[in-house]
């Protein structure tokens, strides 16, 4: 039995996306976001997609590309300060926005991968947060309940990967991606460098390719640094 999960190409890593589907994007900002495949789906005609990302990336790039295209319906997100088309959208209410604490978002990843429905935090509790959800007291303190997450895909970009699905993620590049590999009904992993098995050392692997379902080598990576800072010379 072959354990091979390798693609040819973003275009066989996305067959099965549908209109309305829900998907997990990995990535904080712009760092270790999906961009094969984020490219790909502004380039397809689906509509009314619910995206969960850390945010929305920038007005040119990552989430926003599908944003103008008004590709999105909604976005269940933590931050999205960088990018002016959403803010526009949802203020005109032509985008549902659902902002939860970052750790809840990672939790509720992280509970979906793990088979668990929901959990209790105390995080957004007497906030706009916990309209509407169930309260629990443990230990004398508030928790409201937060359930774990759905999505049809999960879209995650990793440093290196085997033929097996195994994932090495490299730096902050790390943040959301591991949480949501485990979490997809369906998970493609774009990667940097795609090696044989048993190439990568089992000591590193972050993501065991039993989460996995397709992979494929990437290319023509920007890697674009939102806000850059430097120093006066």
């Amino acid at each position: 039995m072959s354990l091979n999960k390798v693609v040819s190409g973003v275009d066989e890593a996305l067959k099965g996306v549908k209109s309305n589907m829900t998907f997990m994007l990995g990535g904080f900002g712009l760092c270790g976001i999906p961009e094969n495949c984020i490219a790909a789906l502004a380039k397809s005609a689906i509509t009314g997609l619910t995206c969960i990302s850390n945010n929305a990336g920038v007005d040119d790039f990552g989430l926003g590309l599908l944003l103008q295209n008004k590709q999105i319906k909604k976005m269940i997100s933590s931050y999205v300060g960088e990018n002016d088309e959403f803010e526009r959208q949802m203020l005109s209410g032509e985008l549902e926005v659902d902002l939860i604490p970052q750790g809840s978002l990672a939790e509720r990843c992280r509970a979906a991968g793990a088979g668990i429905p929901a959990f209790f935090t105390p995080a957004g509790y007497g906030t706009e947060v916990a309209e509407g959800k169930e309260v629990r007291v443990f230990n004398g303190k508030p928790h409201i309940l937060e359930n774990a997450f759905n999505a049809d895909f999960a879209f995650v970009k990793a440093w290196k990967g085997d033929t097996t699905g195994n994932l090495i993620f490299k730096g902050t590049s790390r943040n959301f991606n591991p949480l949501m590999a485990m979490a997809g009904k369906i998970t493609v992993a774009e990667v940097e460098e795609l090696v044989p098995e048993g190439e990568l050392d089992p000591n590193f692997i972050h993501t065991p390719g039993i989460f996995i379902q397709r992979i494929f080598q990437g290319d023509h990576y920007e890697k674009r640094i939102e806000q850059r800072t430097t120093r006066k010379a």
